[in-house]
């Protein structure tokens, strides 16, 4: 913390130095810009939802904030962020307990290089070898801590350095992180191709781990690297990326200390014109968990990011049943498409009709898996008592073929239809087959193939939202939804209006209903109710009401929200 605390001091000492020297020479006003945001829940005991009480917090109010400082003068810039939680929310990361400053960064930017000392977020391609970033909502953040350097040497070549360690809650991964990325635009480097249709870009990148080992049974490697390599295609409305990656073996807690090398491809096709839109990807990853800390697991420090293929979706009963990426290996394809009915049209009538159709299918892998390493007794030498995959290269695999497990398919189709200037409806159906086995009890391929069998989770689902005008500045918008299915929790029905006064005012009541549980007495409405007032840049909204179980997933990574009940405020703030 004293370091912490002496950032500060520093940072200020620094502005005093450059206050003195606008006496001597004109330069750029320097602004001090930041947001801030708090979080206070206070919780009830609900027997219905907890019978138990397991996860009914000790302490009845807990809360969490954070506040970030940016300083910015010409091509200067320093900042902070301070954060606290006492204690942290219900179903956040244990980590964040305490307050302090884990982000504070300083920054200068001068003839093409640009030097960051301190925290900072950055990502090569599309992350599959290094992402640093946060996602506030899951608790994940792995920032950097350590020296990024970018530099443009030419004109359209762009490089970049990292060198650090990860955040962990408010400590640092014991691993070393260091990477490479290089890209080079084609039409801004060549002169012959300045004017082409065609956009061309390339781009390479390398990254390394290094973590001390001293385990008495496995040789492990302390050095672990991973490169990979990309480009980018654009022709008008045609689009075309694609990223192949590659890793050494890497013995971890997340592959059972398994030395495969692991491999990440991802490809990405897209098409525009007016009112049509297609995008296909197809995505293979084999044995990608990279972390700075091999024993770490959940959502701790990862160094890199594996882009899901499949759509967000962020209605609250079709979220309940979100895809997990599988960085161990999952291949599948995701294809979107929307068309626009013209005005004047059949389909189209008065303003114009929108259909998008969303399909994403997640497997398995091909997995052969080989010989099991013998354990021995170590009471009885040379008795053996168990057998396993660990330190071994676990499977091979046929990169051109899919596995036997169903992961995740998502069948979506939604129609946006404008009534009249006072009514809009949006009508979304969704199919989904998923494997909670796998995507949240973490199930292994091995377990499922030896049984013979998997346990599929068959959903259908629809919402009908819609938003209605009733005159300048008032508006009520409301949301039916449905899920049907014959297993896990059965069926739900979730009903919600919004009414809103712009721009201060919003009312909102929502019950959801689980009303086909298989379980009698789990047949409970989760009703919520929220106010919330925004003044200029500061927000405040109250929430009372239950929060049912279930898992919370952004961009393929997820955690376990447990089930609550109580009042929440949160207030945020722009400045």
């Amino acid at each position: 913390m004293k370091k912490k605390y002496a950032f500060v001091v520093c940072l200020l000492s620094l502005q005093q130095v450059r206050v003195a020297a606008q006496s001597k020479q004109e330069s750029p006003k320097g602004e001090l810009h930041g947001n801030f945001q708090t979080d206070v829940q206070y919780y009830f005991r609900d027997k219905a939802i907890d019978p138990t009480g397991e996860f009914f917090p000790r302490e009845r109010l807990l809360a969490a904030g954070f506040a970030n400082f940016i300083y910015t003068q010409g091509n200067f810039s320093a900042g902070l962020r301070y954060e606290n939680y006492q204690n942290n929310l219900l179903g956040l990361p244990e980590g964040y307990r305490g307050e302090g400053i884990p982000f504070r960064f300083i920054r200068f930017e001068k003839d093409g290089l640009d030097v960051t000392v301190g925290n900072y977020y950055e990502q090569f391609g599309s992350g599959m070898i290094f992402r640093s970033f946060e996602e506030r909502g899951l608790g994940l953040d792995n920032a950097m801590d350590g020296l990024r350097l970018r530099y443009k040497p030419a004109k359209g070549f762009y490089l970049k350095g990292v060198i650090g360690r990860q955040r962990l809650y408010f400590t640092k991964a014991e691993g070393i992180v260091r990477g490479m990325d290089a890209e080079i635009n084609l039409n801004e480097a060549l002169p012959g191709m300045e004017n082409s249709a065609w956009l061309v870009s390339l781009g390479a990148s390398f990254v390394s781990k290094f973590q001390r080992a001293a385990d008495p049974v496995l040789n492990l490697p302390e050095n672990v690297g991973a490169s990979g390599g990309r480009f980018t295609l654009q022709r008008g409305g045609f689009g075309w990326n694609t990223e192949f990656v590659w890793k050494i073996n890497d013995p971890s807690f997340d592959n059972g200390f398994i030395y495969r090398h692991g491999s990440g491809f991802l490809s990405t096709l897209t098409y525009a014109t007016k009112g049509l839109s297609i995008m296909a990807t197809v995505k293979r990853i084999e044995n990608m968990s990279f972390r700075s800390d091999r024993n770490a697991s959940l959502i701790d420090a990862q160094i890199n990011f594996l882009p899901p293929t499949t759509k967000l979706h962020t209605y609250t009963l079709p979220a309940l049943y979100p895809n997990a990426v599988q960085p161990n290996g999952e291949m599948g394809f995701q294809i979107d498409l929307s068309y626009t009915f013209k005005k004047g049209t059949a389909l189209g009538g008065k303003y114009g009709t929108t259909i998008a159709i969303n399909y994403s299918d997640i497997s398995s892998i091909d997995r052969q898996f080989l010989g099991k390493r013998p354990i021995y007794s170590t009471v009885n030498p040379g008795e053996i008592i168990d057998c396993t995959w660990t330190g071994t290269k676990g499977f091979v695999s046929n990169p051109f073929q899919r596995g036997s497990i169903t992961y995740f398919k998502d069948l979506n189709i939604e129609i946006r239809k404008t009534i009249n200037r006072s009514l809009k409806t949006t009508f979304t159906y969704y199919n989904f087959v998923y494997n909670q086995e796998v995507l949240e009890k973490g199930v292994t391929d091995a377990e499922i193939i030896q049984r013979g069998y998997q346990k599929l989770v068959f959903i259908h689902a629809f919402v009908l939202e819609t938003l209605y005008k009733i005159r300048p500045g008032h508006s009520i918008r409301t949301e039916l939804q449905g899920m049907f299915t014959r297993q896990d929790r059965g069926d739900w029905l979730m009903a919600l209006a919004e009414y809103s006064v712009s721009p201060h005012w919003f009312v909102a009541l929502q019950n959801s209903w689980n009303y086909g549980n298989p379980n009698p007495a789990e047949r409970l409405h989760y009703t919520l109710g929220s106010v919330g007032y925004t003044l200029n840049t500061t927000r405040f909204q109250l929430n009372y009401g239950r929060q049912m179980r279930g898992i919370f997933c952004v961009g393929g990574i997820c955690r376990v929200v447990p089930p609550s009940n109580g009042i929440t405020l949160t207030v945020t703030s722009n400045f």
